[in-house]
């Protein structure tokens, strides 16, 4: 589905297209997300690959920063790939003592809780699993489907974020390390498919469609986590994975053979809405294959070639028994009848511009966080 007015186009590097509707191509008809990766994300990736000493001084850096005999740092995990291979890293390669902080929305597949396990015991790691109240939650989920935007994931993107902050700082741990790389997430997902943690998007969506109030739901607002927490509190983020020749299909062979984890069919698959979301409800109701901006970040890396991309896209990228499997297993769980759950999905489709919203805070802060080279990744 063509979301815009323009000739479909796509770029002739990777395999973003004009179902971005901001996208812009250079006479070679290259994207303006390659070329701001080439400009912008790949000389400071390189440099800090290509620095064999920058993950010990890291290590030595939080580790003096740590209490002592207290955690030094700590570590959103959801079983998947990347965090799963951080814990590893953390340990064993930078010689910390990570707390290991898990979420449970309620949605996450056994599976994900079992590679947590697994690698967490193999470590000798400390895990601790905050539960979300499930009656917010749901509440919560519900008045998201019937605001009828895109972003379906904001609430338990919030809760996990919100939460791994909120943890950190209570705990008096000054540095949380993220499974966030170059390698698999260069490119930035469009806004308009995936907006940012606004809380205040977050409470005004709640207050028009929830009913009930969120007592406990973890909640962080971006001034809070941009600047409260990092300069009253503290609080640094440090992504390792940025300081290793990181290639994600090795990793999953060396976590498969060290601790027996076991892989998911795409990106963000341990957990069942986030796998609806993105299976079925972005591109049937908006038109949004969030496999492009995947499999462009793996050709700007160099861990997929174009051809293969394509090639990819081509092929479904939700087993079609298993859509039908999770719409009736989701519209169970939130306790919609599945002709409602439907309708919710069939709405005149909105976006956070139709609620109130810190987009005009959000843009300013990013421009001055690129200005002052903090922010790499193209923003719009």
């Amino acid at each position: 589905m063509n979301q815009t007015n323009r000739p479909y186009q796509r770029c002739t590097n990777c395999v973003m297209d004009t179902t971005d509707r901001a996208i812009t191509f250079d006479e070679k008809g290259v994207c303006d997300f390659c070329r701001d990766f080439y400009a912008h994300i790949l000389p400071g990736w390189q440099a800090k690959k290509n620095d064999p000493d920058l993950l010990r001084r890291t290590g030595e850096a939080i580790r003096s920063a740590a209490k002592p005999g207290g955690y030094d740092c700590i570590i959103g995990m959801s079983g998947g790939v990347d965090s799963s291979y951080l814990c590893y890293v953390a340990k064993e390669l930078m010689g910390l003592r990570p707390l290991v902080y898990s979420v449970d929305t309620g949605w996450n597949l056994p599976l994900a809780d079992e590679n947590i396990r697994r690698v967490v015991d193999a470590l000798g790691l400390d895990l601790y699993t905050e539960t979300v109240d499930w009656e917010e939650m749901k509440d919560l989920q519900i008045a998201f489907l019937r605001s009828q935007v895109p972003y379906q994931d904001l609430p338990q993107d919030h809760a996990i974020f919100a939460g791994l902050y909120n943890q950190a700082v209570s705990r008096g741990i000054r540095y949380v390390l993220t499974g966030a790389n170059s390698a698999t997430e260069c490119i930035r997902p469009p806004v308009e498919w995936v907006y940012q943690n606004d809380l205040r998007l977050i409470r005004d969506i709640h207050r028009r469609f929830g009913t009930r109030p969120l007592k406990t739901f973890p909640t962080c607002s971006l001034l809070k986590f941009r600047l409260y927490y990092p300069l009253f509190k503290g609080m640094r983020r440090v992504a390792p994975l940025d300081m290793l020749d990181y290639d994600k299909e090795e990793a999953k062979r060396f976590l498969q053979e060290r601790f027996g984890w076991q892989p998911y069919d795409n990106k963000h698959y341990e957990n069942v809405f986030t796998r609806f979301y993105e299976g079925y409800y972005l591109p049937h109701k908006f038109g949004y294959d969030k496999r492009k901006c995947y499999f462009s970040n793996e050709i700007l890396a160099g861990t997929m070639t174009r051809d293969q991309a394509l090639a990819a896209l081509e092929e479904p990228g939700y087993d079609e028994g298993q859509i039908q499997a999770d719409l009736e297993y989701i519209a169970g769980k939130l306790g919609l009848a599945p002709a409602e759950f439907q309708a919710l999905m069939e709405g005149e489709n909105r976006t956070f511009r139709d609620y109130r919203n810190s987009w005009g805070l959000i843009r300013m802060g990013t421009v001055v966080l690129r200005a002052l080279g903090i922010e790499k990744k193209k923003f719009r």
